[in-house]
């Protein structure tokens, strides 16, 4: 029996199978279930010893005191988040902030809890899911894959068998932006994630990603995140 939580626990598999136990419920364990505990929540868990379960987890407290545990902790405390690539970056943006131990740092982390909460909120509270959106996430989850291919908005259409007019209508119904727009933030998000973990120069970066405008690329990069490309990468 494990001891109960004093925190909120956010708890996320990236890889691996196992099993989770909390109040007498069984949840089988895949990538990309999710799940937010509460205080007093004594969840157990167990993985297959053949697929160990990677998983990321971050013990908080509200990052907004208007919000109570019932703003963020779902019923079931679990969801299953389909976009397993934006729920990767997510956790490795939020591990690396949080380990850079400065003002930015922490407001970075704040940033990186506050969208994987609401990801696994919605996840946890979609029962709702058609056919047509699994087909719009698994196109999202392609751009994420590989945003730096060179996407169309009349090309993601023809892969969802959809006009160009209920494609994005759909899209922006699912997630909350134009495809073009998710395309650029999808590019941004990996090219931060070079920046600060690979060691790409920021014109090596652009290229990877399918600028061939240098200063482009930077503008939309400080459009998106406040910072210029080489504030981002490590100081040698």
């Amino acid at each position: 029996m494990s001891r109960p939580l004093a925190d909120h626990l956010l708890w996320c598999v990236l890889d691996g199978i196992g099993r989770l136990e909390l109040n007498g419920q069984v949840k089988e364990l895949t990538p990309g279930t999710c799940a937010v505990f509460a205080p007093g929540d004594a969840p157990t868990a167990g993985h297959d010893p053949k697929r160990r379960l990677l998983v990321f987890g971050m013990h908080f407290e509200p990052v907004r005191r208007a919000w109570r545990t019932a703003d963020v902790v779902p019923g079931s405390r679990w969801g299953e988040v389909q976009d397993r690539v934006l729920l990767g970056a997510l956790a490795k943006a939020a591990d690396a902030a949080y380990r850079r131990q400065d003002a930015l740092g922490d407001r970075q982390t704040e940033l990186c809890l506050e969208q994987l909460l609401a990801t696994v909120w919605e996840a946890a509270h979609d029962k709702g899911r058609t056919a047509g959106d699994q087909v719009i996430d698994e196109v999202a989850q392609a751009i994420r894959q590989d945003p730096g291919r060179d996407w169309s908005v009349g090309g993601l259409a023809r892969d969802a068998a959809l006009s160009r007019a209920q494609f994005t209508r759909r899209f922006v119904a699912r997630h909350g932006s134009t495809p073009a727009q998710y395309v650029i933030q999808a590019r941004i998000d990996r090219a931060h994630q070079l920046l600060t973990e690979s060691g790409m120069t920021v014109t090596q970066t652009a290229a990877a990603l399918g600028y061939t405008d240098v200063p482009y690329f930077s503008r939309q990069y400080k459009q998106r995140t406040g910072r210029s490309p080489s504030d981002d990468r490590p100081v040698r």
